[in-house]
């Protein structure tokens, strides 16, 4: 059913695109050819800004980008290394940040004030320090990726200088104090890049020397002793703290294959994993043999937490079978926990339970204790600000998800939620944060809740306060059946005001401020229409019913000026879904509220040629567990 589906998709869209090539070609003899003008105006328009909350939520981020790279960007060398596609040019990814610009909006006044960035900017993973007090960004260059950090005050930046960001992985982590962050630099010094022998050295040989398991397909592996070098070259980086204040940098041990790092949160402890040999030619780098170690703050190893084998003898639905998930206790200074399987990392094998979580705490030199086990497989673990634990475990074969709420010690825990992992409409929604923090925000017993609000009507997004001591729960915001406003930010703590995107069929994601308790608005931003010729088109949220009784759904969209009855070429873009029960396949999701947005080279592209499109038309499998029988249309 899988490879029908896409080749009808396929055929539609070759044959659209057949079209376009076909009007395009007239423009031009030879070079690039141009699609039709009112496609190119679509491309070329600059698309909404992407929008950040500072912690101290009295300031928007607001990140202007360009809609496309260009040909020049595109056309420099890529190499594809052990799953990722990156410009030996940087050392970064070959597709760099498109951002132009950061304006920083106060929530209040409305006043902005622009950040310094260099001429000709590419910026990328901007973020605001824990206390809202700074901005880190970076900026792409021909031949490299520098660090800024900016104060959000004055709108003032400051460069790192002497060191170029290693961006192929997180550049930096902000440190819960926000006097600095941990970050990955290019080594200092690092000799040329490893040039491709005119001689092979020896024969192309993969060896595998375990039980034979099946295996996911990937693109852009390592393919050679060669690609083997260049990874080790270009993945291979410095960690060191910056100071916010100074951006004076301080190496933190060797440099090295640097998977990941976690900074504790009293800023004393790192957890690293270290990426190393042998590497594979069948999966990415994610899966390849890392040590996971403790770091002090200067470099040298307090304790060793985890060797993890090649991820290739992971079971496909399974999890390998030592500590995985590590994560730092947020209300705590320097506490790690992880997860662990009983069940061998194979859900074949009947336990009573499948995972364990562990627990050390600092100096680590003692032995870990078990604080907790999950019937289920351990699905994550979140804190409230005052130290109440969420702890959620899954169950793949009847798609089941439990959370259960413990005291801060792990005490008895009580349930909180039991339900369908694909039952949108019995969604709950997901805690809201504390912005700048890694904790769940609790005033009094209470937390905060904002989902997607799936129904019959489709999504209408909603905000709940959940009492932690008698479970109940209170509704406090819903958007209304005409237009579509999700709740991004709490702006106190207790929701008297909130900070909304608002948007329509015809209205672009604006952002609001409304007081519940008051009852009124106030618009923060106006943002334009990017793409009105998209936006004029006719949207419909169309339900139907397959043959055996399933209920389907899927977005209709007809060009502008369509007439009803007047038949249109359409584009259909589907992919099959798998379901546990008829019910859940059933239930609508999405809005016919939202505003449309061009990203690319989207299917939508063609409404401006009179084609129709049929966007996301669901096409369940309903059946339990791995053995989803696939139902004919």
């Amino acid at each position: 059913m899988r490879k029908t589906t896409v080749a009808v998709a396929l055929a539609v869209g070759l044959s659209a695109t057949a079209g376009l090539v076909a009007q395009s070609s007239s423009n031009s003899a030879s070079g690039y050819l141009t699609p039709p003008k009112a496609i190119v105006d679509i491309l070329d328009a600059e698309p909404l800004p992407v929008v950040t909350v500072s912690p101290s939520r009295d300031t928007l981020a607001l990140l202007s980008r360009r809609s496309m790279p260009s040909i020049g960007e595109l056309s420099q060398p890529m190499l594809r290394l052990a799953g990722v596609r990156i410009s030996a040019a940087t050392n970064g990814p070959h597709r760099p940040q498109p951002g132009t610009g950061i304006t920083l909006r106060t929530i209040a006044s409305g006043a902005e004030r622009k950040v310094e960035v260099p001429a000709n900017p590419r910026i990328g993973a901007a973020s605001f320090s824990p206390d809202g007090k700074r901005l880190l960004f970076t900026n792409t260059r021909d031949t490299g990726i520098d660090l800024y950090i900016a104060d959000v005050a004055t709108g003032a930046a400051r460069k790192v200088e002497g060191a170029a960001i290693n961006g192929i992985n997180r550049p930096c982590e902000w440190l819960d104090d926000s006097s600095g962050a941990l970050c990955s630099f290019v080594p200092a010094g690092r000799a040329s890049a490893p040039v491709a022998p005119k001689v092979p050295a020896g024969p192309n040989i993969q060896e595998n020397a375990g039980k034979p398991r099946p295996v996911r397909t990937y693109q852009d592996l390592l393919t050679s002793p060669y690609d083997e070098d260049l990874f080790e070259y270009y993945f291979t980086s410095q960690l060191a703290f910056v100071d916010a204040a100074t951006t004076r940098r301080t190496p933190v041990g060797a440099p090295g294959l640097i998977g990941g790092t976690s900074v504790s949160p009293n800023g004393q402890y790192i957890v690293v994993e270290r990426v190393k040999r042998p590497f594979s030619r069948l999966v990415p780098w994610t899966d390849f043999p890392q040590d996971v170690e403790i770091w002090t703050r200067t470099g040298e190893k307090a304790r060793t937490i985890a060797d993890v084998p090649m991820g290739d003898i992971v079971p496909l639905t399974g999890v390998m079978t030592g500590p995985r998930s590590y994560r730092w206790v947020p209300v705590e200074p320097a506490t790690l926990v992880w997860a662990e399987a009983l069940d061998k990392g194979d859900l074949k094998n009947k336990v009573p339970f499948r995972d364990r979580i562990m627990a050390i705490k600092a100096p680590f030199t003692g032995e870990p204790a078990e604080v907790a086990k999950t019937e289920f497989r351990y699905g994550g673990v979140s804190w409230t600000d005052k130290g109440t634990i969420l702890l959620t475990e899954n169950d793949r074969a009847s798609r089941t998800t439990r959370t259960w709420v413990l005291t801060a010690s792990w005490g008895e825990p009580r349930k909180l939620w039991d339900r369908k992992q694909q039952d949108s409409y019995g969604n709950p929604g997901s805690p809201i944060f504390r912005p700048g923090k890694g904790t769940i925000l609790q005033a009094g017993d209470s937390i905060y809740l904002s989902g997607a609000g799936a129904s019959p009507e489709g999504d209408r997004p909603f905000l709940d306060k959940l009492d932690l001591e008698t479970l109940a729960i209170q509704r406090l915001f819903r958007s209304d059946n005409t237009s579509y406003e999700m709740v991004m930010q709490l702006l106190d703590d207790n929701a008297s005001k909130v900070l909304t995107r608002y948007e329509t069929k015809v209205e672009p994601a604006n952002y609001i401020v409304r007081d519940l308790k008051a009852g009124s608005r106030e618009v923060v931003t106006t943002f334009k229409d990017p793409h009105p010729q998209i936006t004029a088109a006719q949207r419909t949220l169309v339900t139907y019913k397959r043959k055996d009784g399933v209920q389907l759904n899927g977005t209709m969209y007809l060009p502008p000026g369509h007439r009803q009855g007047e038949r249109l070429p359409m584009f259909v873009w589907a992919y099959p879904r798998e379901f546990v029960d008829a019910d859940a396949a059933s239930q609508v999701t999405g809005s016919a509220n939202r505003f449309t947005i061009v990203v690319g080279a989207s299917p939508l592209l063609l409404l401006t040629q009179g084609y129709a499109v049929f966007d996301g038309p669901t096409m369940p499998i309903v059946g339990p567990g791995e053995t989803a029988a696939t139902v004919r249309s």
